[in-house]
């Protein structure tokens, strides 16, 4: 106890710091989750009748459960079935290469033998088995990865919070201590753990810290899930079974299960046909090792331990699949391409492209704009040659399709002779003002808790074209910039600096009077996740309050504006501003515990704010097009009991100038530029330097 309270304190006091992605964890690429515990005797049914309501994992709160008649649950729970050699073996053959196993989920019973609760398989089960050691042995001796789920709220333990329906609750001190006692038993008696994946509750800042250099100090090659909060992690993991669309700059997973409405064994579940379900899932795999992430694919075995035989059906012929052509999905890096086309995934590995295709798609529809080299040969995966030749300056595919018939994508291997690269396309800036516009920006996955997770802007890059052998950028910026300390990267030259000082004088810029028309205000309630929104949000039709908007009475501009409001809900703002020109113009928004921007479509800024900060203000520049322009904003409240919003356009607003001395620049026609914060609490914080322009 003493050696746990004493990190602890450690912790709290200390920064937190990012460690180095390990890199077998980055090229793992595909790995079984394993949902397994009493709740699994229950198959989602309770007294006779199918709980649909939820995932079946949190029957408990689902079904309004007695926790003395939950727990009794264990009194029956004999896994006669259960091998962990035969789970890793499934898992080999399904092309894994880790386990990530739930030592102990929402309800607090623990699927190993913990010290601190007789709540757990071994002393409250008849089976009397460490199935947590057995398994991890198993991984051990067949080579496997072997990592660990955590549950961060317990519906068991009695000084945690009671059975909430957000699982979002914050943790009591003696919680804290609690789970700080149980991860660092897992983390010193089951040998090495590849990755812990925290889940749920609403930690302090101190709580995440504490956890993750808990977890540091003792194993610090595990990689640890976003889910702890706070942006306190080693990866960043996305919603549910989501998939983005977005380049991702830092280490991420998708935690898909095999079925949306639930994680743990369904007695019930309507499962389809393998067939289908095979290619539904090795669709996801694809396009998740295609963005740079991990796929972690979870699996519910039943009561009695055996794996259900729909899903090691499926699990089978994805690893025959893989087998015969997955050569471009394990330790392969991203797609390098600027656009991602919605029938083609690719991934390179050294001098190799992999092309994986819709089957619907003819090889002459596959144009890879940007890339430069030469193409040594091209063939499918599994058959005969593919025809490619240069059309004006970019590669093109030809011939008949070739697809495999038991392969839902085809899959194409380019070889490329050395040197080979990719231009930029999308954002290639052919003037001297580069603006947000005309960026790529790179993404990654904030979490504060899992209500408040959202896709974070973590870096900007341009594409430019010049024969100089060095350049000079100008960067320009306002107040909401000044004093942030920022990395510009060109060409892989790196340079910090600091944005400007108290003595720094600026360029005020002006809106001319009679050029902007502000419109009414609407709104919308929109939910509890802070980051998700709703299809159709950015394109408002022209009249909102056919598409459910209500107009908000009351509203005045430049006012600050109250409306009673639950925790971890949410809601929109909607009104037009119609410019007579092409402008930029500066609005100071306020806003409560989170704001999310939306101009046109495009998003402007979207970050959160801390506890105890009920009213925040800060001044955003509008890049307006002539005619009607859509403001969209999203406004969300975690901790207060109201909600608090203004918005007051400027009539000017200051504009500084930064040089950033000379970067010489590598032989080539096209070059890159980045910008990165330095100055935010982990690399999927959001960056909130929206206002910033450069100039060479």
């Amino acid at each position: 106890m003493k050696k746990i309270v004493f990190l602890f304190l450690l912790c709290a006091l200390g920064a937190y710091g990012e460690k180095k992605p390990d890199s077998k964890w980055l090229d793992q690429k595909f790995s079984m989750f394993i949902h397994w515990g009493i709740y699994s005797e229950l198959g989602g049914v309770w007294e006779g009748k199918p709980i649909t309501q939820g995932y079946s994992e949190q029957i408990q709160s689902q079904a309004g459960i007695f926790g003395d008649w939950y727990a009794a649950v264990a009194d029956r729970f004999y896994p006669v079935c259960w091998n962990a050699d035969s789970i890793v073996t499934l898992a080999r053959r399904a092309g894994m290469k880790s386990i990530v196993f739930t030592s102990k989920h929402h309800d607090g019973f623990c699927m190993y033998h913990s010290r601190y609760t007789d709540y757990n398989i071994v002393d409250a089960t008849p089976f009397k088995r460490d199935v947590m050691k057995e398994l991890a042995e198993a991984c051990r001796k067949q080579g496997m990865r072997f990592g660990v789920y955590f549950s961060l709220i317990d519906w068991h333990f009695p000084q945690a919070y009671p059975i909430s329906s957000h699982n979002a609750d914050p943790l009591t001190p003696e919680h804290y201590i609690y789970n700080l006692k149980q991860v660092e038993e897992i983390l010193t008696g089951y040998g090495d753990i590849s990755e812990i994946w925290f889940d749920m509750g609403s930690l302090t800042s101190e709580q995440s810290r504490g956890l993750y250099h808990l977890v540091d100090s003792l194993q610090p090659s595990c990689m640890i899930s976003g889910r702890l909060g706070n942006d306190c992690s080693d990866f960043s993991v996305l919603g549910d079974n989501e998939y983005p669309d977005d380049k991702i700059g830092v280490p991420w997973q998708t935690a898909a299960s095999f079925f949306d409405e639930t994680w743990g064994y369904r007695s019930w579940q309507k499962r389809g046909e393998v067939a289908e379900k095979r290619d539904e899932k090795l669709r996801s795999l694809i396009k998740v090792v295609s963005r740079g992430g991990n796929y972690l694919l979870n699996i519910g075995p039943k009561g009695d331990g055996s794996v259900v035989p729909f899903e090691q059906e499926v699990l089978e012929k994805m690893g025959s699949w893989l087998g015969k052509y997955g050569e471009g999905v394990y330790g392969v890096r991203a797609n390098p391409f600027e656009y991602l086309y919605p029938w083609q995934d690719i991934t390179v590995k050294g001098n190799r492209i992999y092309i994986f295709a819709d089957k619907s798609v003819s090889p002459v529809n596959i144009r890879l704009d940007g890339l430069r080299g030469q193409i040594l040969s091209a063939s499918y995966v599994g058959g005969g040659p593919v025809t490619v030749r240069q059309e004006k300056g970019e590669w093109q595919l030809y011939g008949q399709p070739c697809w495999q018939e038991d392969s839902p994508l085809g899959v194409i291997c380019l070889e490329m002779e050395d040197g080979w690269k990719v231009e930029p396309v999308n954002s290639r800036v052919r003037g001297k003002k580069w603006t947000l516009d005309n960026a790529t920006p790179l993404y990654a996955y904030s979490c504060i808790d899992y209500y408040t997770g959202f896709r974070s802007t973590v870096a900007y890059t341009w594409g430019f074209q010049t024969s100089k052998k060095q350049v000079k950028p100008v960067l320009y910026y306002t107040d909401n910039e000044r004093g942030r300390k920022i990395r510009m990267l060109v060409d892989g030259v790196e340079r910090e600096v600091v944005l400007g000082d108290r003595n720094l004088q600026g360029n005020s810029v002006y809106l001319k009077k009679g050029t902007v028309k502000w419109g009414r205000v609407y709104t919308k309630p929109s939910g509890s996740v802070f980051g998700n929104l709703p299809a159709g949000i950015d394109r408002i039709p022209g009249n909102p309050e056919e598409a459910g908007w209500k107009k908000l009475t009351g509203f005045q501009y430049g006012k600050i504006n109250e409306l009673g409001m639950r925790q971890r809900k949410s809601l929109f703002l909607y009104t037009e501003i119609e410019s007579d020109r092409v402008q930029r113009i500066s609005v100071e928004l306020g806003s409560g515990n989170g704001i999310l921007v939306l101009l046109n479509g495009r998003e402007i800024t979207a970050h959160l704010s801390e506890k105890g900060k009920l009213y925040n203000k800060e001044s955003v520049v509008l890049p307006l097009q002539k005619g009607k322009n859509q403001l969209v904003i999203k406004l969300y409240n975690r901790f207060e009991k109201k909600i608090c919003f203004s918005i007051k356009p400027e009539e000017e607003y200051k504009v500084y100038k930064q040089e950033m001395g000379t970067f010489p620049l590598e032989p080539g026609k096209w070059h890159r530029c980045e910008i990165r914060p330095l100055d935010v609490l982990s690399k999927c914080s959001a960056m909130r330097l929206n206002n910033i322009e450069l100039e060479f």
